[in-house]
């Protein structure tokens, strides 16, 4: 397997191609535009819109939104640290906020987080085991 889950993991992490290791995977100059494919390696990032890709991203920017803001906030009201009013407004920007900050970062982690289980599924890594297959 020429790609490993270490640098599957660590190409997600940092916004870069699954399969190439470029930084293809949003367009220049934009926040919120994916590319289509790679620059480098031609790998389709999503290859149609039922692909179950966005709904994987928003799941994730969701999850990381209750968690990150939600249950701390509604913590500290429960134990009396932020009044109602105060919990509300927090609340408010944060599940407003967040989500934006999070959209390349949960992109990103939807497509690691797949060839993390799969990476099998990569070009880069059916190739060499295409190579690998003993002959009939």
């Amino acid at each position: 397997m020429n790609v490993s889950r270490t640098r599957i993991l660590t190409r997600g992490l940092t916004h870069c191609c699954p399969n190439c290791g470029a930084h293809s995977v949003f367009r220049q100059g934009t926040l919120f535009q994916m590319n289509e494919r790679c620059s480098d390696c031609g790998f389709v990032f999503v290859a149609d819109q039922n692909d179950g890709f966005s709904f994987r991203a928003i799941s994730l920017n969701f999850g990381v939104t209750v968690l990150a803001v939600i249950l701390p906030i509604l913590a500290l009201a429960w134990v009396g640290r932020l009044t109602a009013a105060r919990a509300e407004v927090i609340s408010v920007a944060g599940i407003v906020g967040l989500p934006f900050l999070l959209y390349r970062p949960t992109c990103s982690w939807s497509l690691m987080n797949y060839f993390l289980l799969f990476p099998g599924e990569l070009p880069a890594n059916r190739n060499s085991a295409d190579q690998h297959k003993p002959g009939p």
